[in-house]
């Protein structure tokens, strides 16, 4: 990843986290964007403790303006915009009976609405280049490949993000332009640990230990290194695919 200029949404925790400090700390110059003011500069913080540097943004991915801010922001510290991480986005566990029109919109608009904006954003930028191409990486999830309960507005965002994946795929080869997904399992990132304090949580997250054959959670570093080969030259012949990272969950 040395020298490719690196936009990654959703930056200030879980994967997104993750994925920032390993392209970081692979040679990329990487944009960190979120919500969280905070969260973005203790990651700012550890990697300048490493003398390693990240230009950071705050900002919703759900708005057209903070999201074309954001990629802005990549071209204008590092040149160009050689890869965009659209990771960001919010996970309700509710059924259909307790989630509310306003808990869909929600939900659609930062796990739908905000990867497809990143996504527009970042092929604008990497198809008006010197060098016109790019790779996008977008997080889906198991959820955008299967159905589970409780994730009543989450899941059918995340088939969004599935669905995005292969659609931009087909439409951007021809330009150098590669979109890629993942579909992480249950990740022990600092939303899924909050679960035992919630009602339900502890048996879903019991559930979920078990639905993985492989006996346990993933860790967000473990999603990073999947997303970090998606978006790398080692990964040049590859588009259009939603790659598993779930210790075997989808090959029940």
């Amino acid at each position: 990843m040395k020298d490719k200029s690196c936009l990654v949404t959703g930056a200030a925790s879980g994967i997104g986290r993750a994925t920032a400090l390993l392209l970081a700390r692979e040679g990329a110059g990487v944009t960190a964007s979120d919500v969280n003011e905070a969260g973005l500069a203790a990651l700012r913080a550890e990697l300048a403790a490493e003398d390693v540097p990240v230009e950071t943004v705050t900002g919703d991915v759900a708005d057209p303006a903070d999201n074309r801010r954001m990629v802005a922001a990549a071209v204008r510290a590092f040149g160009r915009l050689d890869v965009a991480v659209a990771n960001a986005g919010i996970l309700p566990l509710s059924d259909v009976r307790e989630t509310t029109p306003e808990d869909w919109d929600r939900v659609m608009a930062v796990d739908g609405r905000g990867m497809f904006l990143t996504c527009k954003y970042a092929i604008e930028a990497m198809t008006a280049q010197e060098r016109p191409g790019g790779a996008l990486v977008c997080v889906s999830s198991i959820s955008g490949l299967a159905g589970q309960a409780r994730q009543a507005a989450y899941g059918p965002a995340k088939f969004v993000a599935s669905g995005l994946t292969a659609h931009l795929a087909v439409e951007w080869a021809a330009h150098g332009i590669r979109v890629n997904a993942v579909a992480p399992g249950t990740i022990r990132t600092e939303r899924v640990l909050a679960l035992p304090d919630e009602p339900g949580g502890p048996e879903y997250l019991a559930e979920m230990v078990a639905a993985h054959p492989m006996g346990r959670l993933g860790e967000p570093a473990e999603v990073a290194r999947a997303i970090a080969f998606l978006a790398s030259d080692a990964a040049s012949f590859i588009t259009g695919v939603v790659l598993p990272v779930d210790g075997g969950y989808l090959a029940r």
